[in-house]
């Protein structure tokens, strides 16, 4: 049925008639529009909440946002920083969690979808843990079921540390959580594991460079695609590359 199968008997009334308040909705009723998907994966600090911030703000349809921030919040601390871990394999006691978590995730944002819901999804997608996890070819998996525009946020690593360096400490502390540039202007390993990592294998649809575009032209980029026509086969591609079965 319309709600999953569930069904109930109308409410009586003393006329003899039925609540129209205690009816189902029937399937004609249910919107039959399946959502777009757009995931926008790059590393911390390269503009993607920027370009999720312009998209909402630019577009008359309405875009939900369940990206990596949305979901960190929802994780216990026990957890965290959860499907924020960065490259490096340096918590192996969270990976068990970790394809799980981009599962349900990724299962949330479908289910948006199929609701004719838009979705941008941000994130950064590595598989530099202590163990290969193969996250986003098994996601990928998932994602062919539903139109999933895969966009590449790119930005040089330069201005990646002059964006974390901005009012912080240069002393490779960390601003507003974010590491910073070392007091002798070296730049944090683990950001250089984040540039590396993050865009490999780099199978996209469209890619933006915030270096040298605005977020809103990154937008602009973003539904110039989806109103192209041409189809969406990253997500595809990257589903080839899943090895062994997948979770249902």
């Amino acid at each position: 049925g319309p709600l999953g199968g569930c069904h109930r008997r109308p409410a009586s009334v003393p006329d003899g008639g039925t609540d129209p308040r205690q009816t189902m909705v029937t399937p004609t009723q249910q919107t039959s529009r399946v959502g777009r998907i757009v995931i926008l994966n790059g590393a911390p600090r390269s503009g993607k909440s920027s370009i999720v911030t312009a998209m909402q703000a630019m577009s008359d349809e309405p875009w939900m946002n369940l990206g990596v921030d949305v979901y960190m919040r929802a994780t216990p601390p026990s957890l965290l920083p959860g499907i924020g871990l960065r490259p490096g394999g340096e918590r192996p006691d969270l990976e068990p969690f970790i394809l799980t978590m981009y599962h349900a995730m990724y299962d949330a944002v479908i289910a948006h979808a199929r609701r004719g819901m838009n979705v941008i999804v941000d994130v950064g997608h590595h598989d530099n843990y202590s163990t290969s996890l193969g996250v986003l070819p098994a996601v990928a998996c998932r994602l062919t079921a539903v139109p999933t525009l895969f966009v590449g946020v790119r930005c040089p690593i330069v201005v990646i540390m002059q964006r974390r360096d901005r009012g912080g400490r240069a002393d490779g502390g960390v601003a507003g959580g974010y590491l910073t540039t070392g007091s002798g202007g070296e730049v944090p390993q683990a950001v250089v594991r984040w540039q590396r990592d993050v865009h490999d294998p780099g199978i996209y649809d469209l890619e933006v460079d915030t270096a040298v575009m605005t977020p809103d032209m990154c937008a602009q980029a973003v539904f110039a695609r989806l109103a192209s026509g041409v189809p969406f086969d990253a997500i595809g591609r990257l589903a080839a590359l899943a090895t062994g079965p997948q979770p249902r």
